[in-house]
């Protein structure tokens, strides 16, 4: 079986240097907020160009975080707007409404997956106060209109950049784009923890301020409590392991872009649909390589009979979940053909060119 993602190989291949970094942590006697946490975020904020990162739980925390922050300093307050994509997972759409504030969908691009730049005016209103761009699949999503926009109605720019990391537009890193941006590092993301764990990049120096208060049960001196804050700290394990990983994210990356710009130009099956390679391929770090396909429950049948092994990202769109009922009866056309006909094929930087060949064959030969 070709693994979709084989992490403990992606893992072991660092395993050395995470071995040692482990047991330097578990001697040092101090697991939360201590050097390896102070060091991960130092090393985060240099590579993603920001002054400030915030090592916090996990990626949804980033998001809920940055805005609670915004809330607390008065830049928004509950019953505020914030435009998302609609075909986002759906953690963009919670960290939005768990803060009292409303999600407000807008179509994706269905050539980039990203939300569609063009439809993002029409819905501005004047409760609207953010918008939160998601760099889906690794591709970033921006534009200088985007920012003349934001700047014109006030609106600051969140990045959900979960999937993106590394990734550049005309010369800057996503996480850098707009006014903050949150990190995950789920195991399965190009840079990976060996648990849950998050972050948060920003410039705004009230804002990380706040943001570090409100992570750490709303204080900033012990048994100080300024905010009705959170428990969401980045541990000192987790942080380790994640600055040993970050040397290398830019290596894994590549290899990344190799297979992908192999699968489009070595798939040929018309029932496909492969995704675009954008012309710089800096803007692109293929977290995820998606396909599309109106056979996709018989397409995915066919691969795993084959020993490839898929996913899907994601079959039911946020507005068609159970949790946000009151949007059910929403129509999102390229949303919802974008969900009922995507399926993700295996990628990543320990796949060997045999296995590539395999799943280059095996689509090729689908009827």
């Amino acid at each position: 079986m070709i693994k979709f993602l084989d992490l403990q190989k992606i893992n072991v291949a660092h395993q050395q240097e995470i071995e040692e970094k482990l047991l330097q942590t578990f001697r040092s006697g101090w697991y939360l907020l201590g050097n390896e946490v102070k060091t991960f975020e130092d090393n985060l904020a240099k590579y993603i160009g920001s002054q400030h990162a915030i090592g916090v739980a996990n990626g949804l925390d980033a998001l809920r975080l940055i805005l609670r922050a915004y809330i607390e300093m008065g830049v928004m307050q509950k019953g505020d707007e914030i435009i998302v994509p609609a075909n986002t997972y759906i953690a963009s759409v919670l960290a939005i409404s768990d803060n009292g504030l409303v999600p407000v969908l807008v179509e994706p691009d269905i050539s980039t997956y990203n939300i569609d730049l063009s439809k993002i005016e029409e819905k501005i209103t004047s409760h609207t106060k953010g918008v939160m761009i998601v760099h889906l699949y690794g591709r970033v999503v921006f534009s200088e209109d985007l920012r003349t926009l934001a700047q014109k109605h006030q609106l600051k720019i969140i990045e959900d950049n979960a999937q993106a990391i590394g990734a550049v537009w005309n010369s800057v890193k996503t996480g850098n784009l707009g006014d903050a941006a949150g990190f995950s590092f789920y195991p399965g993301k190009n840079l990976g923890a060996l648990g849950d764990a998050g972050g948060i990049t920003t410039n705004d120096e009230e804002l990380a301020k706040t943001i570090r208060a409100l992570a750490n049960y709303g204080s900033n001196q012990k048994y100080v409590n300024i905010y009705q804050g959170l428990n969401s700290r980045l541990d000192e394990i987790q942080a380790a392991v994640l600055d040993v990983k970050l040397k290398y994210i830019d290596a894994e990356n590549q290899r990344r872009k190799e297979i992908a710009k192999r699968y489009i130009a070595e798939i040929t099956n018309p029932n496909i649909h492969l995704p675009e390679y954008p012309a710089n391929e800096a803007e692109h770090v293929w977290h995820l390589f998606v396909i599309r396909t109106e056979s996709r429950e018989k397409l995915q049948n066919y691969l795993t009979e084959n020993g490839v092994q898929t996913l899907i990202h994601y079959p039911i769109p946020p507005h068609k979940q159970e949790a946000y009922q009151e949007w059910n009866d929403l129509s999102f056309p390229i949303t919802e053909k974008i969900h009922a006909e995507v399926l993700s094929l295996p990628i990543s930087p320990v796949m060997i060119e045999e296995e590539i060949d395999n799943v280059i064959y095996i689509l090729n030969n689908f009827h």
